[in-house]
């Protein structure tokens, strides 16, 4: 079976000095490898392709037969590494909360304990009938949380 870390190491290894960094590698029992890696910027195809090929070439088919993908991680999946968190401060996120709540905020900021996200909610305010809208800013640790998203609104 293939070694999703040797795969990281040399991954790691040919991104190092570029803007670009693994985010996780998947090995499944058949073989099949899907590595993800994103950058500060963004991710062409011909850097997947070129990593793909860098990567290929340090294993003997010969020997073990595997399927590898090098993929950008996409909009919609969880955010895994600080490094993804910090190139979205000022960007819509959406936070799923292990209590359940689903907050869709601005980023604000990020530490290596957790993130302080900013939004509106709607809270009884005294003197005042109806709720009101708030503005809210809240710190939360990365074990608070189940998982942070890109948020794209498309209105």
């Amino acid at each position: 079976m293939i070694d999703c870390e040797k795969i990281l190491a040399i991954a790691d290894r040919e991104l190092s000095g570029t803007d670009m960094f693994t985010v996780s590698c998947k090995c499944s029992p058949m073989n099949e490898v899907e590595l993800l890696i994103d950058s500060d910027t963004h991710v062409c195809i011909e850097s997947c392709v070129e990593l793909s090929r860098k990567i290929e070439a340090e294993f003997d088919r010969d020997q073990e037969d595997f399927s590898l993908t090098v993929a950008s991680a996409g909009i919609g999946s969880e955010l895994t590494n600080i490094r993804q968190y910090r190139k979205l401060v000022g960007s819509s996120v959406e936070v799923l909360l292990l209590s359940g709540v689903k907050i869709l905020a601005k980023l604000d900021g990020v530490s290596e304990e957790g993130i302080t996200i900013s939004y509106q909610e709607k809270q009884a305010v005294e003197g005042k009938k109806r709720k009101v809208l708030v503005d809210v800013v809240n710190t939360y640790s990365f074990s608070e949380i189940k998982y942070t998203k890109e948020y794209l609104d498309f209105k």
